[in-house]
């Protein structure tokens, strides 16, 4: 297709066949969305929102708010996906420097919330994580910066890229936030495994991450190394640390094969159940669904996934296909990470159930996320090879 028929079907123009006749667009080619990444993303927030509206304990306000969230995460996503590869490779650098200094202004003068310094405040504005804009800008500029490199990455390349990664990684875990740290740290490290990284190389980052775990735990706050015990023993602390994990792996037992009924769970309705409308929202999911309902939202996760591979697979350039691989399998990471912490095969590290559990930050942050890949796969043949 030439030139001139690629920037007229950019703009929204009829592209001619080779035919010379008219192809009409869809509305959906013209607003760059994919219907039916769409579609499952509104099923699984309007599942959120019913979720949410249980674990509150019926409360419309928390509803209410979480819709108005949705609603300009959805606005966000829409812009985001008209903005070009091209403008994401140009201004990743500068969104990578402004992420940092406000990691660094976190550490200054950030507002402390449940023992941890993580937010800014811009007082009667907004009030927001910049951890969370790191989740998208780190992956981003380690993926620019291999663009212009030569593939598979070579060692010197493997060293900046972990300088790109480290700066903020390390600030977000001084916050502290180890959560958020490792999931920001894993997003990078997918674009670099994406770049064809070759598994000697795997194999010596390994045995390195793996020789540095005595020094990891000697770093680690008490409440961090409580977690990870806590993890292996639960009933060491049953009333203390180990709370959480029990409650929440109890209410997912009693909600046995076909669960108690929506709005009729004990454990959350109750309030045994902590943090019911947050990270362990899926404990109030299984009680109430049971596995069938269980099994339906991880297939619903799933079907996001996969097409969400398959558009990034759609992409012809390195750039697009390392950020849109990166963002679909970090997405991926999220959701294993939350069920596999409240199910009790992982440590608790604080990590929401993408789309459904309640926050503004982390659900906007995810949008942009799809966004940005509805994007790449809009105008894949924009950048070269």
């Amino acid at each position: 297709m030439p030139w001139q028929a690629i920037t007229r079907s950019i703009r929204g123009y009829p592209v001619r066949s080779s035919g010379g006749i008219p192809k009409r667009r869809s509305i959906w080619e013209r607003i760059h969305m994919d219907p039916w990444l769409l579609g499952l993303l509104l099923v699984l927030m309007g599942s959120g929102l019913l979720v949410i509206y249980s674990a509150s304990g019926q409360n419309m306000n928390v509803v209410i708010a979480q819709s108005i969230r949705f609603g300009i995460a959805l606005v966000a996503m829409l812009v985001v996906a008209q903005l070009s590869p091209i403008f994401f490779l140009r201004w990743t650098p500068l969104a990578y420097g402004v992420g940092v200094l406000m990691l660094v202004a976190v550490e200054l003068v950030g507002d402390i919330g449940m023992g941890a310094q993580r937010w800014l405040e811009i007082p009667g504005v907004i009030r927001f994580q910049p951890s969370e804009m790191m989740k998208l800008a780190v992956p981003m500029m380690v993926a620019a910066y291999l663009y212009r490199c030569e593939l598979p990455p070579r060692l010197r390349d493997i060293a900046v890229c972990a300088l790109i990664i480290g700066l903020p990684v390390a600030l977000i875990a001084a916050q502290p936030d180890l959560g958020t740290s490792l999931l920001v740290a894993s997003a990078a490290i997918i674009v670099v495994l994406l770049a064809g990284l070759s598994w000697r190389l795997i194999g010596l980052v390994c045995v390195l991450l793996a020789s540095g775990l005595p020094l990891l735990w000697m770093n680690l706050h008490n409440y961090q190394r409580q977690r990870i015990l806590t993890f292996l023993n639960p009933e060491t602390d049953p009333l203390g640390s180990g709370w959480n994990i029990i409650q929440s792996t109890t209410a997912i037992g009693s909600g046995g094969v076909f669960g108690k009924g929506w709005l009729e769970g004990t454990q959350s309705q109750l309030e045994f159940l902590p943090e019911r409308h947050t990270d362990f929202i899926v404990a109030v999911l299984g009680e109430e669904v049971g596995l069938v309902g269980m099994v339906v939202l991880i297939f619903l996760y799933l079907l996001i996934v996969s097409r969400g591979l398959w558009l990034a697979s759609e992409s012809q350039n390195t750039f697009g296909r390392l950020v849109a691989g990166s963002i679909i399998l970090t997405f991926f990471i999220y959701v294993f990470v939350n069920i596999g912490m409240v199910s009790g095969i992982l440590p608790v590290v604080g990590v929401p159930l993408p789309l459904v559990s309640y926050g503004g930050t982390s659900s906007v942050t995810l949008l942009l996320g799809f966004g940005i890949l509805m994007s790449i796969h809009a105008h894949r043949r924009l950048l070269p090879r």
